[in-house]
């Protein structure tokens, strides 16, 4: 199978790109960013999803198969091309999916869809609504794009769309979301909270991406590991240490005294817990996590000690 995968020179992108290869895949990447050490049996084009190149890729290659993992969390990039990346390219690809024949397509989204409020469920199931986007606008983009991407299924019917909403990773990359919480020797939380946090080996987000392949997923689906941690847990597991703030005081320290940078909507993220029910997913696909909590964060850890 010819797979064509964006954000390939990524963190969880080299992984899937290498074991699907390893398997006697044709993988192509499309990523802005080079990678020089490319396994045998990848190839990659170094260009904008957005770009007419990434068009020729469809047009000339025709992948059986796309992952697409090319969209941004980072919030200190501007608004508009935070968009352009997140929505414009989702949209981009979808429509060379449809121009180009492409059999299958997987969206490889963010479990924070769900937004972090004081009454969400504890457990969410991929039929709820985004919530909490006026309390974390900076997420917009990253929702639309998930929308976007589930619209396929019945824009487009003629290709198996599948919609990943995967729970943080972590692992010995020491990159992401919860990994930059987590870099420096102090890391604060709110006051009288501590919620639950969900996180899973990147390892593992690579195989659940393979099995969603290997399965011909099509819908919507949580994916997750292991159960929850207390975020106190978290913190002192990975080896740091909490700082229990007053939210008043939060505002005046963030990104001060060694303390991450976290966007006003972000709070509420360390205040609320979002957990996702992965049931439908396991039962579809048989999947199981192979690194529990605890080894996980030891290998990330071990891999980012605390600066």
């Amino acid at each position: 199978m010819k797979v064509l995968i964006t954000g390939a020179a990524g963190k969880i992108g080299r992984i899937v790109s290498a074991s699907l290869a390893s398997k006697g895949h044709d993988v192509l990447g499309i990523d802005r960013r080079p990678w020089n050490d490319m396994p045998e049996g990848c190839r990659i084009i170094q260009t904008d999803i957005r770009k007419r190149a990434a068009e020729d890729v469809f047009r000339t290659e025709r992948p059986d198969a796309v992952i697409h993992m090319a969209t941004v969390a980072q919030l200190k990039m501007r608004n508009e091309e935070r968009s352009r990346i997140n929505l414009g390219g989702t949209r981009a690809i979808f429509d060379y999916c449809h121009r180009y024949g492409v059999g299958q397509a997987i969206f490889v989204g963010r479990h924070t869809y769900y937004g972090a409020a004081a009454d969400s469920p504890l457990y969410h199931t991929e039929d709820e609504p985004p919530m909490a986007l006026d309390t974390f606008p900076e997420l917009a983009d990253l929702v639309a794009a998930d929308l976007y991407a589930g619209s396929a299924l019945w824009r487009f019917p003629e290709i198996h769309t599948c919609v990943l909403r995967i729970c943080y990773t972590l692992g010995p990359q020491a990159q992401g979301t919860l990994a930059a919480y987590l870099a420096g020797s102090r890391v604060p939380m709110v006051l009288g909270f501590d919620p639950l946090f969900q996180f899973m080996h990147e390892a593992d987000v690579a195989r659940a991406i393979e099995l969603t392949i290997e399965k011909r997923l099509r819908g919507v689906y949580n994916v997750s590991g292991p159960p929850p941690l207390p975020l106190s847990i978290v913190i002192q597991e990975a080896g740091r240490s909490p700082v229990p703030v007053p939210e008043p005081v939060l505002r005046a320290v963030i990104g001060r005294f060694g303390m991450p940078n976290l966007a006003p909507g972000a709070r509420n993220h360390i205040k609320y817990p979002i957990v996702i029910d992965s049931n439908a997913f396991r039962k579809a696909t048989g999947f199981e996590h192979a690194y529990d909590e605890y080894e996980t964060l030891r290998q990330f850890r071990t891999a980012s000690p605390a600066t």
